[in-house]
Protein backbone atom coordinates (compact mmCIF):
# COMPACT_ATOMS: atom_id res chain seq x y z
CA UNK A 1 0.00 0.00 0.00
CA UNK A 2 1.28 3.56 -0.94
CA UNK A 3 2.28 5.47 2.54
CA UNK A 4 2.02 9.40 3.02
CA UNK A 5 3.11 11.07 5.84
CA UNK A 6 1.60 13.91 7.68
CA UNK A 7 3.16 16.65 9.57
CA UNK A 8 0.73 18.69 11.28
CA UNK A 9 0.41 19.88 14.92
CA UNK A 10 -2.90 19.67 14.51
CA UNK A 11 -4.39 16.17 15.69
CA UNK A 12 -8.08 17.27 14.04
CA UNK A 13 -6.49 18.08 10.73
CA UNK A 14 -4.75 14.94 10.64
CA UNK A 15 -7.61 13.21 11.68
CA UNK A 16 -9.68 14.12 8.73
CA UNK A 17 -6.46 13.76 6.49
CA UNK A 18 -6.63 10.41 7.30
CA UNK A 19 -9.73 9.47 5.88
CA UNK A 20 -9.70 11.21 2.38
CA UNK A 21 -5.77 9.77 2.04
CA UNK A 22 -7.72 6.22 2.61
CA UNK A 23 -10.11 6.63 0.32
CA UNK A 24 -7.43 7.83 -2.35
CA UNK A 25 -5.75 4.60 -1.14
CA UNK A 26 -3.15 5.91 0.85
CA UNK A 27 -2.27 4.21 4.39
CA UNK A 28 -1.06 7.35 6.61
CA UNK A 29 1.13 8.18 9.74
CA UNK A 30 1.19 11.01 10.98
CA UNK A 31 3.59 13.28 13.04
CA UNK A 32 2.60 16.27 15.06
CA UNK A 33 6.61 17.84 14.38
CA UNK A 34 8.76 17.77 11.63
CA UNK A 35 12.20 16.66 14.51
CA UNK A 36 9.94 13.16 14.87
CA UNK A 37 9.52 12.68 10.94
CA UNK A 38 12.73 13.44 10.53
CA UNK A 39 14.17 10.44 12.91
CA UNK A 40 11.95 8.19 11.10
CA UNK A 41 13.88 9.09 7.75
CA UNK A 42 17.11 9.19 9.03
CA UNK A 43 16.29 5.38 10.15
CA UNK A 44 15.55 4.38 7.06
CA UNK A 45 11.99 4.55 6.32
CA UNK A 46 10.23 6.88 3.40
CA UNK A 47 6.90 7.82 2.20
CA UNK A 48 5.66 7.86 -1.11
CA UNK A 49 4.06 11.28 -0.23
CA UNK A 50 4.54 14.07 2.03
CA UNK A 51 2.50 15.96 3.46
CA UNK A 52 4.11 19.22 5.36
CA UNK A 53 1.81 21.62 7.22
CA UNK A 54 3.51 25.16 6.91
CA UNK A 55 3.09 26.51 10.47
CA UNK A 56 4.14 24.75 13.47
CA UNK A 57 6.57 25.68 16.61
CA UNK A 58 9.76 25.03 16.86
CA UNK A 59 10.67 23.55 13.39
CA UNK A 60 8.05 24.69 10.41
CA UNK A 61 7.08 22.88 7.32
CA UNK A 62 9.13 25.23 5.31
CA UNK A 63 12.33 24.23 7.63
CA UNK A 64 11.52 21.09 6.92
CA UNK A 65 10.91 21.30 3.31
CA UNK A 66 14.56 22.62 3.22
CA UNK A 67 15.97 19.85 5.34
CA UNK A 68 14.51 17.06 3.14
CA UNK A 69 15.86 18.99 -0.56
CA UNK A 70 18.92 19.22 0.75
CA UNK A 71 19.72 15.27 1.44
CA UNK A 72 20.07 13.35 -1.90
CA UNK A 73 18.45 9.89 -0.03
CA UNK A 74 15.30 12.22 0.09
CA UNK A 75 14.99 14.69 -2.45
CA UNK A 76 12.75 13.05 -4.73
CA UNK A 77 10.16 12.29 -2.27
CA UNK A 78 7.05 14.13 -3.34
CA UNK A 79 5.73 17.09 -1.20
CA UNK A 80 2.59 18.77 -0.67
CA UNK A 81 2.70 22.07 1.07
CA UNK A 82 -0.17 22.59 3.28
CA UNK A 83 -1.65 26.09 5.20
CA UNK A 84 -4.59 27.63 6.20
CA UNK A 85 -2.69 30.66 4.20
CA UNK A 86 -3.28 31.59 1.21
CA UNK A 87 -0.73 34.17 0.23
CA UNK A 88 0.64 33.75 -3.38
CA UNK A 89 4.18 34.92 -2.32
CA UNK A 90 3.71 32.23 0.74
CA UNK A 91 3.09 29.59 -2.35
CA UNK A 92 5.52 30.85 -4.14
CA UNK A 93 8.14 31.01 -1.82
CA UNK A 94 7.41 27.25 -0.94
CA UNK A 95 7.54 26.05 -4.52
CA UNK A 96 10.98 27.83 -4.84
CA UNK A 97 12.07 26.08 -2.06
CA UNK A 98 10.81 22.64 -3.49
CA UNK A 99 7.71 22.31 -2.96
CA UNK A 100 6.11 20.03 -5.40
CA UNK A 101 2.12 21.37 -4.43
CA UNK A 102 0.44 23.63 -2.29
CA UNK A 103 -3.12 23.08 -1.02
CA UNK A 104 -4.63 25.27 1.88
CA UNK A 105 -6.76 24.12 4.67
CA UNK A 106 -9.47 23.06 4.86
CA UNK A 107 -8.82 20.94 2.17
CA UNK A 108 -11.32 18.52 0.19
CA UNK A 109 -10.74 15.18 -0.88
CA UNK A 110 -11.07 16.54 -4.64
CA UNK A 111 -8.34 19.06 -4.00
CA UNK A 112 -5.98 16.84 -2.16
CA UNK A 113 -6.20 14.15 -4.48
CA UNK A 114 -4.80 17.20 -7.61
CA UNK A 115 -1.80 18.20 -4.87
CA UNK A 116 -0.92 14.57 -4.36
CA UNK A 117 -0.95 13.63 -8.35
CA UNK A 118 0.95 16.96 -9.32
CA UNK A 119 3.42 16.30 -6.76
CA UNK A 120 4.27 12.87 -7.13
CA UNK A 121 4.14 13.72 -11.88
CA UNK A 122 6.56 16.82 -10.50
CA UNK A 123 8.99 13.90 -9.24
CA UNK A 124 9.05 11.69 -11.81
CA UNK A 125 9.58 14.71 -14.50
CA UNK A 126 12.14 16.69 -12.15
CA UNK A 127 14.13 13.08 -12.42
Amino acid sequence: MKTAWLVDDDDEMGRALKLMLKLLGYQMRAFLNARNAVKILQYGERPDVLILDINMPEVSGMDMLEFVRRNNDWREIPVVMLSTEYSPPLIDKALAMGADSYVCKPVTLDELETAIGLAIEKRKTDQ
